[in-house]
């Protein structure tokens, strides 16, 4: 498989399990660390709710930040284009 089609390939699988998730982990994180989440829980009839530290969306924000970087990354080493080879001219000795 030539490097260029592999390149694109490992882009696009990147993109889709790692940048996508890292969008909504960033989305999430940011309304998290700006106090807007809350959660319930349910347990055997007892009822609770509350709100989510800020120091959980502060680490969904940096994780997902890290997650949209992965394919830029991928993307920038697999389909840049090699610099290429300067020839040298190779000059026959004066006679």
């Amino acid at each position: 498989m030539e490097k260029r089609t592999l390149g694109i390939i490992l882009t696009i699988v990147t993109a889709l399990f790692c940048g996508c998730p890292g969008v909504f982990l960033c989305l999430m994180g940011g309304l998290t660390a700006a106090g807007v989440s809350t959660y319930t829980t349910d347990v055997l009839g007892t009822t609770g709710s509350g709100q989510l530290p800020a120091g959980f969306g502060f680490g969904m924000l940096c994780l997902g930040i890290i997650f949209v970087i992965i394919p830029i990354v991928i993307a920038f080493v697999m389909l840049r284009k090699p610099k290429a080879a300067t020839s040298v001219d190779v000059v026959p000795p004066a006679s």
